[in-house]
Formats: structure tokens, C-alpha cells, sequence
């Protein structure tokens, strides 16, 4: 039959007995709740921070696509034999040729500068999904050379037009005249609108047709980009390799991590940061192991000596006493753990409920953009908090442990 070592058995029998001073039972049982909560805190928070990253991800993704190929000039003179090309790629789901451009959009008094996008409504599906964040109108409802335009829902409403309306776009691209360079003024009807969620895009976005753009910021037979949309979004550079070796003619290749770099990038420094921040509850509640096996060991000193006067070495009472605090930490961290798994797991459920509670809304839809909490829970997250609960409650019991193996014998029964 096996047989635990005597180190781990009294390690474990410390841990469960009754012990004389029960301050000590109380300051193990609030370290464990610390690490307890310490755990569940940032594995919850953290979940929430993937959760609004895929969904801003998601919502800058649905409007635009994830690479897009261009050549020096930005004009793409035979768009059509590169799309083919590109399909062929196993990575590639979609492809679409659009025209990006800046104009100005005027209605009555109003003035706004706009991004304005020229699309292939056909085509724009693979890439986008912008059909299913119209609120009036489709895609299909651009044709060419009817001038129609679609607008974001602010960029609308700051105008003041409504589906029917007619806006005018001014280009920067001129035209000579006899009294110099004429602006491109060119009417337009609203036939749609769309609201994405990004104020980026509903503020400032308008799409129109791609042969109404050619003809009004002078691309002629040309489009300014082919966009691509892959399988994988995260396996950019792959991809990009896979079409230099497929592709001959030199391209220019944009993708979505150089276009929102920046955004991202302060999402992930944020999410490190809170990663932090909440990594120092584990921390005091771990060291708070510290003052409690210290009060354990000077508790526990007759039995250490008798230990040792029966031949434990000083490693076998460290070994005693690093169990114990493990015991302790671990247990914390188990049932954190446990609890940040459930928490994460369920805020869509927790969150509604103390709303109604209280009374009030965490995020009004009128005023933020996500007006539900989100949460995705990435389970190495949870291995990562803990695996650090681990390593701050091994540290913290390192010192008395070692404190209780210089235990001499005879000092501690001196007085017994």
C-alpha cells in the first residue's frame, strides 16, 4: 500500500488541526479568501478586456476588410484579372474592388468632410458586411450612374437628410476652367442608411457606387484598391507571403494590423495594465501567507524540535511547511479560479441583473456605443493567473519555511 511521506502528511495534518490560537486560523482563512478573490477578479476583468477587444475587432472588421492590394500610384488598372488570381488562394474568402477617397458633403448650410467609399455592391459582401448594418436601404440599392449614396446614421442626421434627400459631394479633385482649378460638385440621392457602431465610420463614412467615384474623382477605367478577405485575420503575414510567391506583379499590401495599430495597441497596453494592477490583490493576500506561517512556526516550535530530535533533517521540516502554505494559497486560488471561470462565463447573465437591481445601466445605448458588457474567456488567461497564484504563494512560504528548518532542539525545549 503506499504511503505518503511524513512531510506531506503533517504538512496537511497542520493545515486541517485546530490550533490553539485561533488568530492564526483567521489570517490563514483571509489570505485564502484574498487570493480567492484576487483570482476571480482578474480572471473576470481580463475576460471582459478580450471581450470588448473582439467586439470593436468585430464591429472596424465588418465594416472594412483585412488586406488590401494596391499598386504604386494607388490605382489598380486591371482589377479583375488580380481577383481572379488571388481566389485561387485556399486562405482568401472574398475579394472586392473599392475607391477611397476625402470629399466634402453639403446639404442647406451644412458642410462635412467625409471619407467616401466607391464599391461594387455585388462584390462588397465577400469582404464587408455592411448590408447587415443598414437601417434604411441596401447595397444593391447603388446603381451606376444614378448617383445614389448611402451615409453613416450621425453623419445623416448632422447633415439633416433622410433617405430621399439629395446631398451634394465636392472633390478635391478639380477641373481646369478659364478662370482656374473648379472643386468637382456632383449631386447625389440618399438612397440608404447604415449605422456600424464605430463613430468613425457612422460619422464619417459615405459609400457610394464604384463607376460613380471613377467619374467624379477621375480614377477613369481604374479602382484604388482590391480588398481582400482571409480565413484566418490573425495570419496576415502568411498570407501576404503566400501571395509574393503566387503573384508576379509587384503590389503594395496594406492589412488590418498597420491600418488600426494604434488602437489595438492601447487596448493591449490597457489590458497589461489591468493584468497588473489586479495581480497585486494576489500579491498581498499571498504575502499575508507570510505573517501567518510565521506565527505557525513559532506555534508549532516544541513539535519542530521533537521532529528533529527524531531525526527529520532541516529539509524535511522546510519541505513540512512549504506544503502547508501551499495548501492555503492553492486552495485560494482553486476556488478563485473556479469562481472567475463561472463569473466570466455568465456576466451576460450577472450584469442584467444587478442593472435591474440598482436600477441603472452600466453602458446606456444612447450614450456608448457597446451597451452590453462583453466577455470571452481565454482559458491560457486562466492559466496564467494561476500559475502566478502559485508562484507568489510558493515565494511567500520559502522564508518560514527555512525559518523552521534553523529550529535548534534544544533552544525551542528549554523552557517546555
Amino acid at each position: 500500500m503506499f504511503k505518503a511521506p511524513f512531510e506531506l502528511q503533517l504538512g496537511l495534518r497542520y493545515t486541517k488541526a485546530k490550533r490553539r490560537n485561533g488568530f492564526i486560523s483567521f489570517i490563514s482563512l483571509s489570505s485564502m479568501i484574498g487570493i480567492a478573490l484576487g483570482a476571480m477578479a482578474l480572471i473576470t476583468v481580463l475576460s471582459i478586456m478580450n471581450g470588448f477587444q473582439q467586439e470593436l475587432r468585430d464591429r472596424i472588421l465588418g465594416m472594412t476588410a483585412h488586406m488590401t492590394l494596391t499598386e504604386r500610384d494607388e490605382r489598380l488598372y486591371d482589377w479583375s484579372t488580380l481577383y481572379h488570381e488571388v481566389k485561387q488562394n485556399k486562405e482568401v474568402l472574398g475579394a472586392a474592388p473599392n475607391i477611397m477617397e476625402q470629399g466634402m458633403l453639403t446639404s442647406g448650410d451644412q458642410v462635412k468632410g467625409v471619407a467616401v467609399r466607391g464599391i461594387l455592391p455585388e462584390y462588397e459582401g465577400q469582404v464587408a458586411d455592411i448590408d447587415s448594418k443598414m437601417i434604411y436601404g441596401h447595397l444593391a440599392d447603388l446603381q451606376p450612374k444614378a448617383y445614389s449614396i448611402i451615409l453613416g446614421s450621425e453623419l445623416a442626421g448632422s447633415l439633416g437628410v433622410s433617405v430621399g434627400d439629395k446631398v451634394t459631394l465636392i472633390a478635391p479633385q478639380g477641373s481646369f476652367s478659364p478662370v482656374g482649378i473648379v472643386p468637382r460638385i456632383k449631386r447625389f440621392t440618399v438612397v440608404g442608411l447604415f449605422k456600424a457602431g464605430m463613430h468613425e465610420y457612422d460619422s464619417g463614412l459615405a459609400i457610394i457606387h464604384i463607376q460613380d467615384a471613377q467619374k467624379v474623382f477621375k480614377y477613369r477605367d481604374a479602382v484604388g484598391a482590391l480588398q481582400l478577405k482571409i480565413r484566418d485575420m490573425f495570419d496576415v503575414y502568411s498570407v501576404r507571403q503566400d501571395l509574393a510567391q503566387q503573384i508576379q506583379q509587384v503590389f503594395y499590401v496594406r492589412d488590418w494590423t498597420q491600418q488600426h495599430a494604434n488602437f489595438f495597441k492601447a487596448i493591449e497596453m490597457e489590458k497589461r495594465m489591468m493584468f497588473i494592477v489586479l495581480a497585486l490583490i494576489i500579491m498581498v493576500a499571498a504575502f499575508n501567507i507570510v505573517s501567518t506561517m510565521v506565527m505557525v512556526v513559532t506555534d508549532k516550535q516544541s513539535d519542530i524540535a521533537v521532529l528533529r530530535t527524531l531525526g527529520a533533517t532541516p529539509g524535511s521540516i522546510q519541505t513540512m511547511f512549504i506544503i502547508q502554505g501551499l495548501v492555503i494559497g492553492l486552495s485560494g486560488a482553486f476556488f478563485g479560479l473556479l469562481g472567475g471561470v463561472a463569473l466570466a462565463m455568465n456576466i451576460d447573465v450577472i450584469i442584467p441583473f444587478i442593472e435591474n437591481l440598482l436600477g441603472f445601466k452600466f453602458f446606456p445605448a444612447d450614450v456608448y456605443y457597446i451597451s452590453e458588457v462583453p466577455s470571452k474567456l481565454v482559458w491560457s488567461d486562466v492559466w496564467y493567473v494561476t500559475g502566478l497564484a502559485f508562484l507568489l504563494t510558493l515565494v511567500a512560504t520559502l522564508y518560514p519555511a527555512r525559518k523552521a528548518s534553523k529550529i535548534h532542539p534544544a533552544e525551542a525545549l528549554r523552557y517546555e
